[in-house]
C-alpha cells in the first residue's frame, strides 16, 4: 500500500483488510481443512506427539505450523501445497521413529543423552554445569517429588526429554535439608538433626579434618545432616 492510502479513519480496511468479505467464508473453510491436516498429522506421528515433545517432534510440529499457516490467511495460496508438505514432514518422522528404536547410538544423537543429577544423596555439580541446571532447581524438583532431604535419594536423572526421574532410597539416610534456609519452622518441624556433617553446597558426605574442603565441589562449608522426623534412617 502507498503511504497515502493508510489512514486511521479507513476502518474497514483495519478490520478487513483489502480482501472482499466473503473471504472470511472461505477462511472458515480453510481453517477446518487446516485444522484435520494437522490431527491427521498429528495422529499419524504417534501418541508422543499428545504427551511431551522431544526434539524433532518439536521441529515437526513448527514445520506444520509455518507450512500451514501461509494458506490459511491468503486467498492466492492454495491448499494443496500444505497437504504435500504434511505428507513429506510425517514421512520423515515416522522414518526417525523407526531408526531411533533400532538403533541406540541414533536415539542417542537424536534426543541428546541423559544426566544424573544426585547420586547416592550428593548433588552431581559437574552434570549440573553440563545441564545448566541450578542448585536451587534440582532442591525444587525433589522438594516436587515429596524429598525433604537429600539422604531419602538414590538417583535423580535429568531425562533427555527435559523430564525429571526419581529414584528413592529404599532406607533413608541422614542428608542435605531440601527445604529453603528460611523456612525454619517447617524444617524444625520434620527434620531431626544428626551427628554427620554434609556440605552445605551439594551435601557430601564430610570425613577428615573440620577445615578440610569437599571432595566434590570444592566448598569449605559444612552443616549437619538432617533425617526426618517419621521416619527411621540408619545411620
Amino acid at each position: 500500500m502507498k503511504e497515502y492510502e493508510i489512514k486511521l479513519s479507513d476502518i474497514q480496511r483495519i478490520l478487513l483488510g483489502e480482501v472482499p468479505f466473503h473471504f472470511f467464508i472461505e477462511v472458515i473453510l480453510r481453517t477446518a481443512f487446516i485444522y484435520l491436516i494437522l490431527m491427521v498429522s498429528m495422529r499419524l506421528m504417534g501418541k508422543r506427539m499428545s504427551s511431551q515433545l522431544s526434539r524433532n517432534e518439536m521441529a515437526a510440529v513448527a514445520s506444520l505450523a509455518a507450512a500451514v499457516g501461509v494458506p490459511l490467511m491468503n486467498p492466492d495460496r492454495g491448499l494443496l501445497p500444505a497437504v504435500v508438505i504434511a505428507m513429506v514432514i510425517i514421512t520423515l518422522q515416522i522414518l526417525i521413529a523407526k531408526i531411533a528404536t533400532k538403533n541406540i547410538k541414533f536415539e542417542s544423537l537424536k534426543q541428546d543423552k541423559y544426566n544424573m543429577l544426585v547420586k547416592d544423596g550428593v548433588l552431581n555439580y559437574k552434570a549440573m554445569m553440563l545441564t545448566r541446571i541450578t542448585r536451587d532447581r534440582v532442591l525444587s524438583q525433589l522438594r516436587s517429588g515429596g524429598i525433604s532431604h537429600l539422604g531419602m535419594v538414590k538417583r535423580l536423572y535429568f531425562e533427555a526429554g527435559g523430564s525429571f526421574s526419581l529414584l528413592k532410597k529404599t532406607e533413608p539416610v541422614p542428608g542435605l535439608s531440601s527445604i529453603p534456609e528460611w523456612d525454619r519452622e517447617m524444617s524444625d518441624k520434620i527434620h531431626r538433626q544428626s551427628t554427620q556433617q554434609v556440605c552445605k553446597f551439594c551435601g557430601n558426605y564430610h570425613t577428615g579434618p573440620a577445615s578440610k574442603k569437599c571432595e566434590n565441589c570444592g566448598k569449605n562449608s559444612w552443616v549437619y545432616a538432617v533425617s526426618n522426623v517419621n521416619n527411621p534412617v540408619n545411620k
